[in-house]
């Protein structure tokens, strides 16, 4: 009795993030007015995905009539003007252009459903990429004893009953973003239904499976404390066929690990079990050698991504109203290129953010021409905008949280209009 005792609350701690004090207030409610069972109302949905090596901001959306960065990527540079059979960059508004390996994006941009913000980063100036990635995820660029990642937050001011499934890491471990005292999950794969939970070792990996025969197993007392209603969000995905889901509109997403992110998120958020906060993530982009310009790494790279973002807004079409997708990335490349082809660790990079409540077909934020002194430490393009300003309005706006104290203690900035006003 006391091994299956441990068990069930070890699993509980695995799959729903709480502590020793039984099922979670939030699950029982949900528990008591039926919504594990049924239809939840829909509620916004936000989807950030982070780029991991740091992608160059200045090869994705290229200021094209810059001759400094001509100057400084002698076999980099890509031009918007159209030559010969060579490929040119997309035009997007005369000084800005878009990667050709990004054209799926430009019907989203014209459509003013996509959003740039350029020159974006974080004030702080380290190149360490752990560093740089832990400080964007927990949204506190001078604090490395954060104990809390913003996403974590932003889900604990939703200030609304939630579900098991609220906040969805469809990575194979929690990431920082996620880290804190409000319920999150990581599935690797719905399909298996592996969830791993930070500071859970023992609990790591619990198939579904397992669940299922506990809760097959368990005496109805041992159910009745420890919450028979707690299993019903695990059995509801069992009984959903996640293997053979279909794509709607046609869509067939990338074979790749950010595009079998998405397309789990997007099951997710069709099957309406309370998902509101989302995150995915993508990698390759530390490009120090032979980067490539529309062939190579990087080219493949933001093929991939914006291809499978556009699957997934394709398969989403009925829920786009409620959803919002944003990219990021923790620091950018230098505007110089090195002797290998490629880029090194620079500062301030650009994002992506699409939804029907974005401020779209626009070039946010301000940066000046590349010439050496306006770079930091003169190789740089410089951060002008601080990624809190950037993720604060976009979940202010969308998630409706309005309170940037708590999800960025540490910052007192302005936004910059990168969505519409409501």
């Amino acid at each position: 009795m006391s091994s299956r005792r441990a068990f069930l609350k070890a699993g509980g701690i695995a799959l729903f993030g709480v502590g020793f004090g039984g099922v979670p207030s939030f699950m029982a409610r949900a528990a008591d007015s039926k919504k594990i069972l049924s239809p939840y109302k829909k509620k916004k949905i936000m989807v950030c995905i982070f780029q991991r090596g740091a992608m160059d901001g200045l090869m994705a959306v290229t200021p094209f009539t810059d001759t400094y960065l001509q100057a400084a990527r002698p076999t980099l540079f890509m031009s918007a003007a159209k030559k010969g059979t060579g490929t040119s960059l997309i035009d997007l508004d005369g000084r800005f252009g878009l990667h050709p390996s990004m054209a799926a994006f430009e019907p989203l941009f014209r459509e003013k459903r996509l959003a740039i913000v350029h020159g974006i980063g974080s004030p702080n100036t380290t190149r360490s990429h752990f560093d740089a990635q832990d400080y964007m995820e927990s949204g506190m660029p001078f604090n490395k004893g954060a104990a809390s990642g913003w996403l974590n937050r932003a889900v604990g001011l939703l200030g609304h009953d939630a579900t098991p499934f609220r906040a969805v890491s469809l990575t194979s471990s929690m990431p920082r973003s996620f880290y804190g005292d409000n319920a999150a999950i990581a599935i690797n794969d719905l399909k298996d239904f592996a969830i791993q939970m930070k500071g859970n070792p023992m609990s790591a990996n619990v198939a579904a499976k397992s669940f299922e025969d506990l809760y097959d197993q368990a005496s109805s007392s041992l159910l009745k404390e420890t919450g028979k209603e707690s299993f019903d969000a695990i059995k509801m995905l069992q009984k959903t066929d996640v293997k053979n889901y279909v794509p709607a509109n046609g869509v067939r997403y990338p074979g790749t690990a950010l595009g079998n992110a998405l397309k789990q998120i997007a099951q997710l958020i069709k099957m309406d079990v309370g998902l509101e906060v989302a995150f995915a993530e993508s990698g390759g982009w530390d490009t120090h050698f032979n980067q490539g310009t529309d062939t190579g790494i990087f080219a493949r790279n933001v093929t991939d991504l914006s291809q499978c973002i556009t699957a997934f807004w394709s398969d989403i079409s009925a829920y786009q109203d409620d959803v919002t997708l944003m990219t990021m990335t923790e620091f950018g490349r230098t505007v110089k290129q090195n002797g290998t082809g490629g880029t090194d660790h620079g500062r301030a990079s650009c994002n992506f953010i699409l939804g029907n409540d974005v401020n779209g077909g626009l070039v946010h934020g301000n940066i000046q021409q590349l010439s050496v002194e306006n770079l930091a430490d003169g190789r740089d393009l410089a951060v002008t905008t601080d990624f809190r300003s950037v993720f604060s309005e976009v979940a202010d706006k969308h998630l409706r949280i309005n309170n940037d104290a708590a999800l960025f203690p540490d910052w007192k900035g302005d936004k910059i209009g990168v969505m519409n006003k409501v």
